[in-house]
């Protein structure tokens, strides 16, 4: 199976990134391809809706989205690794989404997807809108969700090793 994993967080080795690469892990040594593109290090151009793609398949802007072109049109299974910014996915997972809007007839095909998310509050219903705006991306894609690891109440960078949450996305991705 090839995996895209596309993470969100600008913290090298934080807790969502560790959680992305403890999944890597255990899908890795299933066999699978995986590919992991951190949109916190690359240059992705947010959208700016010129439509410029609907008219002829191409966005205006030739950057490091063009990689996550490359691999997710094959993938057959999508990760989103992010931690939780001010009650949303971080604006560099979100300037990834918003583009694919460029590719929507390329991608609207069945898929999995997972949903990592890490976030220093405790209350379940601070994740809830980001799992919504999750959900409905898969509701209109027409993929399936495989799994969700929300991880609450990890702050400091490495808290998550603390919790058994990295053994969780590891089993995760072992059983993809």
């Amino acid at each position: 199976m090839k995996i895209l994993v596309i993470t969100g967080s600008p913290r090298k080795n934080g807790n969502s990134d560790t959680l992305a690469d403890n999944f890597i892990k255990g899908a890795t040594e299933k066999g699978h391809s995986v590919i992991k593109f951190e949109s916190a290090f690359k240059k992705v151009h947010p959208c700016i809706a010129c439509d410029k793609c609907t008219s002829d398949g191409q966005c205006v802007f030739k950057d490091d989205f063009e990689f996550v072109k490359e691999n997710i049109v094959d993938a057959d299974v999508v990760v989103f690794a992010t931690p939780m910014y001010y009650f949303g996915v971080s604006s560099q997972i979100k300037a990834v989404i918003d583009r694919f809007y460029a590719i929507n007839t390329q991608i609207h095909k069945p898929k999995k997807a997972v949903l990592i998310l890490t976030y220093a509050d405790t209350a379940s219903k601070e994740a809830q809108p980001i799992i919504s705006h999750y959900e409905a991306i898969l509701n209109y894609l027409g993929w399936t969700d495989a799994g969700k690891i929300i991880a609450s109440g990890v702050w400091g960078k490495s808290d998550i090793n603390q919790t058994p949450y990295p053994n969780t996305a590891y089993t995760l991705g072992k059983n993809i």
